[in-house]
């Protein structure tokens, strides 16, 4: 190889930078190639200014840093792509400017970064012809074909480090607390993290809840002798016969944007068991901020294994972490089947043995 490109797509996580330092380190040092980081996701490769070479000394310390150097785009679908023609927005289908673009600039692969919707662009891509190599990355940890997506862990410690707090103002104040948590489609960050920090009741996408229910775990408890409670409330978590909560519609480029089911959940509480309740939305915190340890060690595995797989000509495929060992699946086989939490695995067992209400 002589020179690839890499991009990071869809929301930012920790650990992205992770990624970029470890395949540039890798691509230079192991193969001599010269790496384009190409800005802002897919767009990059369409807009002036979107790209920038990556050396050794642009990325040695960049590994401990949030986020992403290359920036990331929620709507940046070359396959859907928002222009301006005579005055007015409309969507396009760019992906053969893309396809061109890439090989103008001579990139023998690329390298993209991102979870469910970054990966089903580059799948799309490499059925096109362009010579792709996936990363998964999201904190939701719903990327099918590997058991663990960088972000996650960073964001499960975060949203373990509110409960902790939110459990002491609980007790002090009487209260029951409320904790909302990113989870679209997947309830791993809320049903780990309410696990790990000792939650009352965990509310998950994958198990529509009762509200009765949960007023009854709430009034179990005062009877109880618990004038306190903590509920974690993932944000795509829905009621029986209801549906998902949403703050605003979509656009016809973006997914609608969840957000306002643990206020709904907390109003009712307070109105059925007559405690007070206080909600607290984690929202972005849960993507900001230095990756731990584990992010780390993952992204740079991932990267360095990304770099790899380009060299031997395995394309259209993505890197990915199967008992410990890093390998890799063919990026079909990833986006067949989302990864959700496993209803009779030992997590949601493990809640369930412990008294944990998980709302059914």
């Amino acid at each position: 190889m002589r020179k690839i490109g890499i991009l990071t797509g869809g929301g930012d996580a920790p650990g992205l930078n992770a990624v970029i330092r470890a395949a540039v380190l890798t691509a230079q040092r192991q193969y001599g190639c010269e790496v384009v980081g190409i800005r802002s996701g897919f767009d990059g490769l369409l807009k002036p200014n979107g790209l920038v070479e990556l050396s050794p000394a642009v990325v040695e310390d960049i590994h401990d840093k949030g986020g992403t150097i290359l920036g990331a785009a929620n709507r940046g679908n070359p396959f859907a792509r928002m222009v301006m023609r005579d005055g007015e927005e409309v969507v396009e289908d760019a992906s053969q400017e893309v396809v061109a673009r890439i090989a103008e600039l001579g990139l023998e692969a690329l390298i993209v970064a991102g979870g469910d919707g970054t990966l089903a662009i580059a799948r799309d891509l490499a059925q096109m012809g362009v010579r792709v190599v996936g990363v998964p990355k999201t904190i939701d940890n719903d990327v099918g074909g590997t058991e663990m997506t960088f972000g996650f862990d960073t964001a499960l410690n975060i949203a373990v480090e509110a409960i902790d707090r939110l459990h002491t103002t609980a007790e002090s104040h009487q209260r029951v607390m409320l904790l909302e948590v990113m989870g679209r489609d997947a309830g791993f960050i809320g049903l780990h993290a309410g696990l790990s920090a000792g939650a009352d009741i965990i509310l998950i996408p994958e198990i529509p809840f009762s509200y009765q229910l949960i007023a009854d775990e709430i009034r179990s408890r005062l009877e109880r002798g618990y004038p306190e409670g903590l509920v974690v409330v993932s944000e795509g978590a829905r009621p029986l016969d209801g549906e998902q909560v949403f703050s605003r519609a979509a656009d016809g480029l973006a997914l609608p944007r969840l957000g306002g089911i643990a206020q709904q959940a907390a109003a009712w509480l307070e109105q059925e068991c007559r405690v007070e309740t206080r909600t607290t939305v984690l929202g972005h915190i849960q993507r900001g901020g230095t990756p731990t340890a584990f992010d780390r060690w993952l992204a740079t595995r991932y990267g360095a294994a990304a770099v790899r797989l380009a060299a031997s000509g395995s394309f259209g495929r993505m890197v990915s972490y199967q008992g410990g060992r890093i390998t890799d699946v063919p990026l079909e086989e990833a986006l067949a089947h989302p990864k959700r939490v496993d209803l009779q695995g030992d997590a949601v067992q493990t809640a369930r043995d412990i008294g944990i209400c998980l709302g059914d």
